[in-house]
């Protein structure tokens, strides 16, 4: 499990289950475990809290902005 933080104010976002090596490009609803923030969509961007863009919403996941979080824990292989 991996714990998204936001790059500017290191917010937790997210817990989110990664499956597989490799950056976090793409975070899928489904695997989202728990959502510590009410995140906002606004035109299909993601928002954190500060008001910062995290990432955008395209229907089953959401794409990540590269620069916009951080993040921390283990991830799962195949």
């Amino acid at each position: 499990m991996l714990t998204i933080k936001c790059a500017a104010c290191k917010t937790k976002i997210w817990r989110y289950d990664k499956i597989g090596p490799g950056e976090v490009l793409r975070c899928h609803k489904a695997r989202i475990d728990k959502a510590y923030i009410r995140h906002g969509a606004i035109k299909d961007k993601i928002y954190c809290t500060c008001g910062k863009p995290i990432g955008i919403d395209k229907g089953s996941f959401y794409k990540m902005i590269p620069k916009a979080f951080t993040y921390s824990g283990t991830k799962r292989n195949k």
